[in-house]
């Protein structure tokens, strides 16, 4: 079945579609982020000169079942800056974009920014540390072009979101620094960048993790694979899609916690409420500290 779209306005709490206006006058730019981690990004720059809305905003919303909707389209027309994270990923945006997209849009796609190995499985981009930077630049360079008056403000909100990542890249390295080479097993490619970063080892099979992510069986020997990986505690801990809680899913929780290996959940999206993208990304990376250091889960942020 479709997953549900769910619309939020930002943090700006403006209307969602039509003109507004900030406090002494002058309109607002009107942006989507495909996903509430890039309409967070576009909030955190753009601050009272943007009213923003997330296409993806629902933690329990599939990402790979979603599908776009008239709603969707009408708020594209309207926009004058959309975020997306491409790959693929949000492929629906390139298909909307290209019937509804009014001139003068500008469109900032998160994969041009970052440029990822050719043939990479994995559109997971804003696990990537240095991924949010590049976009809030990105933003920062076109709500200027939108609106060249407020040119150094955006200059400086985007210096202030790069400035606010420096807990996250220090928590990373502290991983790194303190547990080198840690093995680790994933149901899917969700965090694998941010594990990389962070120096651990994912063991589990990329096809195991392709299937899942692309809700196809993965194969009985990727399986038994993954078995192993759990049941003889060659991995320190498992980390899981929460958004996706299917069967191989749910098989690998029961094996991991028969085996007292300690599981984290990621997401794809910002968990709500009362997360922006830097303190999701923190929080994940704490969770992963407490399953490696003291065998501790997390099974919701």
């Amino acid at each position: 079945m479709p997953a549900a779209l769910t619309l939020l306005a930002a943090a700006t709490g403006a209307s969602a579609c039509g003109t507004t206006t900030v406090p002494g006058g002058g309109a607002q730019v009107q942006a989507v982020g495909a996903e509430s981690q890039y309409a967070d990004v576009i909030s955190q720059v753009g601050g009272r000169y943007v009213n923003v809305t997330s296409v993806m905003s629902n933690p329990n919303t599939d990402p790979h079942e979603f599908e776009a909707s008239a709603k969707v389209a009408s708020r594209l027309s309207e926009a004058q800056l959309v975020v997306q994270n491409g790959l693929g990923y949000d492929g629906f945006m390139d298909k909307l974009e290209n019937a509804v997209s009014p001139r003068g849009q500008y469109v900032v796609v998160a994969a041009q920014l970052v440029r990822p190995r050719p043939g990479t499985f994995d559109p997971h981009l804003w696990y990537q540390p240095g991924t949010m930077a590049l976009v809030a630049r990105a933003v920062a360079r076109d709500l200027a072009r939108l609106q060249p008056a407020h040119r150094a403000y955006f200059a400086a909100r985007a210096d202030a979101f790069v400035s606010s990542l420096a807990p996250l890249h220090q928590a990373v390295s502290a991983f790194a620094a303190g547990h080198p080479g840690t093995p680790v097993a994933v149901t899917e490619p969700v965090a694998d960048f941010l594990l990389q970063s962070a120096g651990a080892r994912v063991l589990t099979p990329a096809s195991l993790q392709t299937a899942v992510m692309n809700g196809t069986d993965p194969s009985p020997q990727d399986v038994a694979f993954q078995d192993r990986l759990l049941s003889r505690h060659l991995v320190r801990a498992l980390l899981y899609n929460e958004q996706v809680t299917d069967a191989v899913t749910s098989h690998f929780l029961a094996v991991a916690r028969a085996a007292r290996i300690p599981v984290v959940a990621v997401y794809e999206t910002m968990p709500q409420p009362g997360y922006n993208y830097q303190s999701w990304m923190l929080a994940e990376v704490h969770a992963l500290s407490r399953a490696v250091a003291s065998g501790i889960s997390t099974t919701r942020l």
